[in-house]
């Protein structure tokens, strides 16, 4: 059955047309992705790795479609005497070739990312730990302060009796609030070591909080890790094949090959 050299010419065309608007398309999308550029910031580094990472594909489907369309084309018209520069596959093959190298590049720069930034979150998980744990020391050595002070407690009662500190109205909320301080601090006087079994579970909640959050942050950057550094490996391996493979064709198609074919 013979093919219709209409149909066969238009999806050429279609070919040529779709493939150089989705690589026109992804490079303007990776120069728009790039804004604002801050190549030596470190957060800038992962998101652009991950966002151009994540459309990578799509430039190398346009470099398909382009190289198969001017093969149909090729193959109908016979035309594969143009010269390299006017014809877009060298062109394409030439951003293949780059994206190749640069996907591959991407590889350990992600990774070295990764590892930094976890090391940054980290330490700041421990610095909020430290803090957290120094807040609850204040706030024991305040409680056992007043657990002593009989002069402060009779203030304290003659506060949620009248409503009023130095003169001034407390609202509902302040009064329940300074009900609540007086009955812990009753409940420490009758027992002292209760003071201790709360401090010794507020650190533990606080030990349990920091080994779930370094926990995920390692697990976050694992996987990012894997999923971004294979992708953009097979990403690179895609696009040099296919550059490689581009220009042995082409130069396999050349007007000098094609006219000794002729002959």
């Amino acid at each position: 059955m013979n093919s219709n050299p209409v149909l066969s010419a238009y999806t050429a065309l279609a070919l040529k047309v779709v493939g150089a608007i989705l690589i026109l398309s992804s490079l303007i999308d990776y120069l728009i992705l790039a804004i604002p550029f801050k190549p030596f910031d470190q957060a800038w580094q992962i998101a652009f790795t991950n966002q151009i990472v994540d459309r990578g594909i799509v430039p190398l489907v346009g470099i398909v479609f382009l190289s198969i369309g001017y093969w149909i084309g090729d193959a109908i018209d016979g035309d594969g005497g143009r010269s390299p520069v006017t014809d877009l596959r060298f062109w394409a093959f030439i951003v293949a070739t780059i994206l190749g190298l640069l996907f591959l590049l991407l590889v350990p720069l992600h990774v070295s990312n990764l590892s930094r930034a976890i090391n940054d979150q980290i330490k700041q998980i421990d610095e909020q730990a430290n803090v957290a744990e120094g807040q609850i020391q204040q706030q024991s050595q305040q409680l056992s302060t007043l657990v002593k002070d009989e002069a402060r407690l009779k203030e304290l009662d003659q506060a949620i009796q009248s409503g009023e500190v130095q003169g001034q109205k407390l609202q509902p909320a302040q009064v329940q609030q300074l009900q609540a301080t007086r009955d812990q601090i009753l409940t420490l006087r009758q027992d002292p070591k209760a003071l201790n079994e709360q401090i010794e579970k507020a650190q533990q909640q606080i030990a349990n909080r920091k080994k779930e959050l370094k926990d995920q942050a390692q697990l976050n950057a694992v996987k990012s890790g894997i999923r971004i550094g294979i992708s953009s490996l097979l990403l690179a391996i895609g696009y040099s094949a296919l550059g490689w493979m581009g220009f042995k064709g082409l130069g396999s198609s050349g007007p000098g090959r094609r006219r000794a074919a002729v002959k």
